[in-house]
């Protein structure tokens, strides 16, 4: 996999001083489908006060972006890359972040907490692409798959319900019955979610070559974010 200068340059920084760090989640979901990747996001074992002190020794600028939940952004070359130490989740009291974080040393324990197979993936050169949750072969067979427990996964965030659509939109894909049971099961979750989130994953949904279908299939879960729809869903279309 090809990455950028600089985002090679900051992995290697942190290898160079005894640390893992991988490219992770869409440039690498990307990157297998054959398309340009967009923003790189680096995932590390080193925790965020070691990411700014190797960053910093070698006059990368360090911004503290998120470093609450482990992330510091790198200003290289006039380009930004988000940088978070492998992590587990606490709990999600809003259903959208949760309450706290614990840093951890092993990046199965990192994949394991994101939304969908085809984001958990992630690559460095030593490694090549680590793969735990079946990703390759989902996008392969062009499915949306929860990362383990599909009802967990959006009671966590329910803007992935959001995503979840707007993947399928985007790429054509369909989603996975389990994961599709649990998006109706939990669609009135978005209630919660700021509409400044949701119109960001509508706009995209529409814009993707398969958004007809999706809106169609995936009616009752639109009808919560536009319940102004919802009488035209049985209305005789003449």
């Amino acid at each position: 996999m090809k990455l950028s200068e600089n985002a090679e340059k900051l992995m290697e920084l942190l290898t160079a001083d005894g640390f893992k760090a991988y490219a992770v989640g869409g440039c690498v979901r990307d990157y297998l489908l054959g398309k340009t990747a967009g923003d790189i996001d680096i995932t590390t074992s080193a925790k965020p006060q070691q990411v700014e002190y190797i960053l910093t020794n070698q006059g990368i600028k360090c911004i503290e972006t998120g470093i609450k939940h482990g992330t510091v952004t790198a200003v290289l070359n006039g380009e930004q890359y988000e940088i978070t130490t492998f992590r587990k989740d606490g709990d999600y009291k809003d259903n959208r972040r949760p309450e706290s974080v614990d840093f951890v040393t092993d990046i199965q324990d990192d994949l394991s907490r994101r939304d969908f197979t085809v984001n958990a993936m992630a690559y460095n050169a030593e490694d090549g692409i680590t793969d735990l949750f079946g990703g390759r072969e989902d996008l392969k067979n062009g499915i949306i798959r929860a990362v383990g427990n599909a009802d967990s996964r959006f009671k966590e965030d329910a803007l992935r319900i959001m995503r979840a659509l707007r993947f399928s939109a985007v790429l054509g894909f369909s989603i996975e019955e389990i994961t599709k049971k649990a998006i109706f099961e939990n669609r009135n979750l978005l209630n919660k979610i700021a509409g400044e989130r949701i119109f960001t994953e509508l706009t995209k949904l529409l814009m993707g070559d398969n958004a007809l279908q999706v809106l169609d299939e995936y009616r009752a879960v639109i009808g919560v974010i536009i319940p102004e729809l919802k009488p035209a869903f049985s209305c005789e279309q003449n």
